[in-house]
């Protein structure tokens, strides 16, 4: 009888905090709802910062993206590549930019298991420009069609490897500057990162016109 009695405070004990549950992962979807929005809008203004971008403000109204979609944010595992090699990286341009393999990620997105290389630039080793900075270039199975057919990219930092793992969010991978115009040094993905599968996340195919020159 006193279990009985005791019945509906389990009842409503369970509710709580169902509830409470429920309102923090909302909190949570608009709080990355917001940074995403953040994050893209200074992306757009980056091209009005830079003397070298190829769009200026009347064109950036064509970049376009992917919904947001937060299962597209893996923690992957990182391990970390000791006295890599440097080698050459080609780029689309038709020369080659020296690189190291840093790391070697290992990550799943809903069930399916792969892993990406992570560069980091060698060509000025010393300057501080690069001392942190990180490099994740790779294709997939939307490139051509919904997104740039020469891959896209995600930057990465060496101080956001925390205990042997690493955030990577395809929300915010880019396109690189070639997909808007010639005259840029763009790296080629090397096949290591040719993912067999759709990332329907981050940018997409550029809507305006391609240019055969840079903006001056």
């Amino acid at each position: 009888m006193k279990s009985q009695l005791n019945l509906p405070k389990i009842i409503y004990l369970f509710y709580i905090i169902a509830f409470s549950s429920a309102c923090a992962t909302s909190k949570k979807q608009v709080q990355y709802t917001e940074r995403l929005s953040e994050y893209r809008e200074k992306y757009k203004l980056s091209f009005i910062t830079d003397d070298r971008s190829p769009l200026n403000k009347d064109e950036i109204k064509d970049l376009d993206f992917y919904d947001e979609d937060p299962s597209w944010k893996l923690t992957c595992t990182c391990s970390q590549i000791k006295d890599a090699v440097p080698f050459e990286m080609p780029l689309y341009s038709g020369i080659t930019r020296t690189y190291k393999v840093h790391s070697i990620l290992n990550c799943s997105h809903k069930g399916q298991y792969f892993t990406m290389q992570v560069y980091k630039n060698a060509t000025i080793p010393g300057s501080p420009i690069y001392a942190d900075y990180l490099f994740l270039p790779f294709k997939d199975d939307t490139n051509g069609e919904d997104t740039y057919g020469g891959g896209r990219y995600i930057d990465l930092k060496i101080s956001d490897i925390v205990n042997n793992e690493v955030t990577i969010d395809f929300n915010k991978c880019y396109n690189p500057w070639c997909a808007y115009s010639g005259g840029y040094n763009c790296p080629i993905p090397p096949k290591e990162n040719h993912l067999p599968f759709e990332v329907r996340a981050g940018e997409k195919m550029y809507k305006g016109k391609y240019k055969e020159k840079p903006n001056k």
